[in-house]
């Protein structure tokens, strides 16, 4: 039977608490008593008297609290490290050796702090400055230092601002190299091998601190005078230029005259040999024959010395380029100018005497001769 019914139920099992009447619940009643019970069950009851029911309702819901902080609490633990992360453990202030991979991981909370470091990242840092050379000359640099983390628990806990500490470094190893080396080092062909010798030093520096940074390459994206002797210095690079073009063409042009001086003079020295040579065979052939002329002279002296006489003769005239002609009845004495015939010829001719050339010649001569002749008849009749 229902709790209200007439003569049924006991009125003490009335939820709303309406033991004096059966009319409708107190709003206001209800509500007081809702927030009685919430305030037992989050510990805000007061002292006295309380049902059953009561005490189980706020065992119950102290439980669910329990499990969600403690759900809370492992899920603030979990966290992800990227493919291009490694993560630094500290636990309760102190860092761990071993560093976190990537992937998912989970640390208590409040007991462990985990550093996310980004080990493939190539970072870079950019400085300039004025530096003093060897040969005490000042000249502007600027140059970049790409970097990447090499060793993620230094980079966080042996150095408190690792960037400071290699900006720093990169200055003190850019004026050790420019401060060892000459301007015309610094600002022409010697810029790889110093930003080489940069990159050495600076890395030495960075690993006895203790940084955990590897430079992976150093650029020297500068390198000039400064800006109020950039003039002056552009005329001395002129100037050497224009020696070194001298010096060039110097040289292209004894490369090119020694090889023919040396040719020329080879070539005179073997003319020397051939002629040399010559003589010495000549001169040899000439004793020989004169070895087996004096044999034949020995054996028969008159024919072998008209022979020499007829022979020279010969050798004489045939080297003439006059001949003589006698002419009978006078002492006058004709000659044929072969020499000037063929002068002659030689100005509008190849310079050999034809058969017409001597034809005429000698009808010249014949008429000579013949008009001698006459007047030598004339005077003898007379």
């Amino acid at each position: 039977m229902a709790w209200n019914e007439p003569g049924g139920g006991d009125k003490d099992k009335d939820p709303w608490g309406n033991r004096s009447d059966q009319g409708p619940p107190d709003l206001d009643e209800a509500i007081r008593k809702l927030q009685s019970q919430l305030s037992g069950i989050f510990g805000g009851g007061k002292g006295g008297s309380g049902s059953g029911g009561g005490a189980s309702i706020s065992g119950g819901a102290l439980g669910l609290v329990g499990f969600v902080l403690i759900a809370i609490y492992a899920f603030t633990g979990v966290y992800q490290v990227d493919q291009q992360e490694r993560g630094v453990v500290f636990r309760f202030g102190a860092a761990q050796e071993i560093l976190k991979e990537p992937g998912l991981h989970w640390n208590p909370p409040l007991i462990d702090q985990v550093e996310l470091v980004n080990v493939t990242q190539v970072r870079s840092h950019s400085t300039q400055s004025s530096m003093l050379t060897e040969d005490e000359n000042i000249v502007d640099i600027s140059l970049t230092v790409q970097w990447v983390v090499d060793s993620a628990k230094d980079f966080i806990v042996n150095v408190k601002n690792p960037e400071t500490s290699l900006a720093q470094a990169t200055e003190s190893a850019l004026r050790h190299v420019a401060g060892s080396s000459t301007m015309n080092q610094v600002i022409t062909d010697g810029r790889e091998a110093i930003a080489a010798e940069i990159q050495s030093r600076l890395q030495d520096y960075l690993t006895s601190y203790g940084t955990g940074i590897f430079v992976n390459k150093v650029n020297i994206d500068r390198s000039a005078p400064p800006s109020q002797v950039q003039e002056a210095f552009n005329d001395v690079q002129k100037a050497k230029e224009d020696q070194q073009r001298f010096v060039n063409q110097a040289t292209a042009y004894a490369q090119q005259v020694v090889p023919e001086a040396r040719g020329r003079a080879r070539r005179q020295i073997e003319e020397a040999n051939a002629y040399r040579d010559r003589v010495i065979a000549r001169s040899t052939g000439e004793a020989q024959r004169f070895d087996k002329l004096l044999a034949e002279y020995q054996q028969a002296e008159r024919v072998t010395r008209d022979r020499l006489y007829i022979d020279a003769l010969e050798s004489v005239l045939s080297n003439a380029s006059k001949i003589m002609v006698d002419v009978e009845g006078g002492n006058n004495m004709m000659y044929l100018p072969l020499d000037q015939l063929t002068r002659q010829r030689a100005g509008g001719g190849d310079g050999v005497i034809d058969q017409t050339m001597m034809d005429n010649a000698v009808e010249r001569i014949l008429r000579e001769v013949n008009s001698a002749r006459t007047n030598s008849s004339r005077v003898r009749g007379n």
